[in-house]
This record gives C-alpha cells, sequence and structure tokens, in this order.
C-alpha cells in the first residue's frame, strides 16, 4: 500500500524559499513521484517529478528555473526545493506517485494513482 504524505508548506515572503518534503512509504524501484498544486478556482498543475530509478526529473514551465525537485531513496523521501517564490506560487501543493516502466516521469495528474493531502503554501508580504 503507498502512502504519501507532505510537510514543509507554510507562510513565506515574496522572493522567500521554501522546501517540500514528500514521505513516501510502500514505493518500491520504478515509481514517479510528481509534485501539484492547486490554488482555489484552478485545475491542478504538475510542478515536478522525479523517477525513483534513473533520478530522470521534468518541471512544469512554473517551475523551471526556480524550483528543484530530488529523491532520497534511503530516506523514501522526495523534496521540492523552491526558490524565487511569488504570490502565484500559492496553492495546495500534493505529491503524487504511480509505478512507471520507462524511466520517466508524466506532469499529467491522471498518470498518478497515489496521492497525499496535501500542504499549503502561502506566499504574501
Amino acid at each position: 500500500q503507498v502512502q504519501l504524505v507532505e510537510s514543509g508548506g507554510g507562510l513565506v515572503q515574496p522572493g522567500g524559499s521554501l522546501k517540500l518534503s514528500c514521505a513516501a512509504s510502500g514505493v518500491s524501484d520504478a515509481y514517479a513521484i510528481g509534485w501539484f498544486r492547486q490554488a482555489p478556482g484552478k485545475a491542478r498543475e504538475g510542478v515536478a517529478c522525479i523517477t525513483t530509478t534513473n533520478g530522470r526529473s521534468s518541471y512544469g514551465d512554473s517551475a523551471e528555473g526556480r524550483f528543484t525537485i530530488a529523491r532520497d531513496n534511503a530516506e523514501n523521501t522526495v523534496y521540492l526545493q523552491m526558490t524565487s517564490l511569488q504570490p502565484e506560487d500559492t496553492a495546495e501543493y500534493f505529491c503524487a506517485a504511480y509505478h512507471q516502466g520507462n524511466n520517466w516521469c508524466s506532469l499529467r495528474a491522471p498518470a498518478y494513482d497515489y496521492w497525499g493531502q496535501g500542504t499549503q503554501v502561502t506566499v504574501s508580504s
């Protein structure tokens, strides 16, 4: 049984940084772990993803150059380091997982089978 627990959200000023963590249990080899976000009234958006096998990652347009996804397989944890945060980054952030077999990860939410409960990120002065 795959379980995902996010942590690290909070209130940060514009220009600040936050590091989110996703503790993943029941995830073996060949999984993709993704970070998604959803603001009120908006669609869920793929932020970044990474494979547990070869660490191949992909980023959404909003994250490119500002966010970094990394995995620690020994700790079964995936991190999302966010820098240069802006008010438009305010959202509930979710981590998600699916079993992948091609050393690639998707940024499309329908590809993911397992979801965490989310952690709120608020960027405001």
